[in-house]
């Protein structure tokens, strides 16, 4: 994992960070949100980016503009990517009902495509009701990514992971190395589609596995703080009682099992370190920071993560947006300095 190209640092920045960022389907808009506020503010500068699934696209999605035209191209890029995502949104067979349209409800597991495809992924697999493997982001990434640039300009080291079928280790590929059958490896649901070949080996989506890898950052970065952007709620108040309640927080624990576990890890590390028990020239602490608007999506009905009409993306991006912004003015100072949130009171 040493074949980098960073472009010079910009001039005023002052400090150096890295991404994780999450996967979560349509919520994803919300990762695009924080990330166009960040890009904003020349002060920060983006050293490594670990993505999985939606995070993933967003991450690839950021390098590639970022290689052209700098922080104001991952920003046009991002968007661009996004809109693209809500064209095809407006023509999905997925969509919210009149009342759910009226109420200004996103959820959509009321409409009859949502029940149509929720059966069919019961009683039959993707081969079987998708032969074609028909998958509109393919589409949508070849044209919202130049992979030429991604692979050798980005000036962003990207980590990308999928999920190994055949023996369920974690995959992770980097910039030199990622192409779109990786992209769509990363965010393979093996409910929805099947799973993707690439170098003779088969995988599923990224966040059984890595939601996001963070290892890769730690080990590659020469920042130590780590930028955590997560969608998928940790906590839930209301215990789920309905078999599809169930069904979505199954989902959400196990799609932020391997985040907590790291987690743990990071702070097992930091703490012998501080005790003097591992030698700082070897191992290294790591300054952990979170953006996540828990209230704000934890509020939204798992299915809305399917629900990819235009307004809702702008909906989550201007969340994403007003977190970040939030973020920074309480925590800038900090990095550099020291993590700003408690990892065991979060993780452990």
């Amino acid at each position: 994992m040493n074949d980098r190209a960073h472009s010079p640092r910009q001039q005023g920045v002052n400090r150096r960070v890295s991404l994780a960022l999450q996967g979560g389907g349509s919520h994803g808009a919300f990762t695009w949100g924080v990330l166009d506020r960040l890009l904003e503010d020349r002060r920060l500068e983006f050293d490594c980016v670990s993505g999985t699934s939606a995070g993933a696209m967003n991450g690839a999605v950021l390098c590639s503009g970022h290689s052209t035209d700098g922080r104001e191209g991952a920003r046009a890029a991002l968007r661009r990517f996004w809109q693209e995502v809500g064209e095809w949104g407006r023509w999905s067979p997925i969509q919210r009902t009149p009342y759910e349209r009226l109420s200004g409800d996103w959820r959509i597991d009321d409409s009859p495509g949502f029940m149509l495809f929720d059966g069919l992924g019961r009683m039959l697999s993707p081969y079987q009701f998708n032969p074609m493997n028909i998958n509109p982001l393919k589409l949508v990434l070849e044209k919202s990514i130049d992979f030429d640039a991604l692979r050798y300009a980005a000036g962003i080291h990207l980590f990308v992971c999928a999920t190994n079928v055949r023996n369920g280790k974690v995959k992770v590929w980097e910039n030199r190395d990622i192409s779109l059958p990786v992209l769509l490896a990363s965010s393979c649901l093996p409910g929805l589609f099947q799973a993707v070949e690439v170098d003779g080996e088969h995988y599923w989506d990224g966040g059984y596995m890595g939601n996001p890898a963070i290892w890769p950052v730690v080990y590659e970065s020469q920042s130590r703080d780590i930028v955590v952007v997560q969608i998928n709620p940790i906590h839930r108040q209301e215990l789920p009682r309905t078999a599809l309640e169930i069904q979505d927080r199954l989902n959400e624990i196990t799609f932020n099992a391997s985040l907590m576990r790291e987690m743990r890890a990071i702070h097992f590390v930091n703490r012998l370190i501080e005790a003097g028990k591992l030698d700082p020239r070897e191992y290294r602490s790591n300054r952990i920071h979170l953006i996540a608007a828990d209230q704000s999506l934890t509020d939204l009905h798992a299915s809305s993560k399917l629900n990819a009409e235009p307004d809702f993306l702008e909906h989550l991006f201007a969340i994403g947006r007003r977190t970040a912004e939030a973020w920074l003015e309480r925590h800038f100072d900090a990095l550099g300095r020291s993590s700003t949130i408690d990892i065991p009171a979060l993780y452990l």
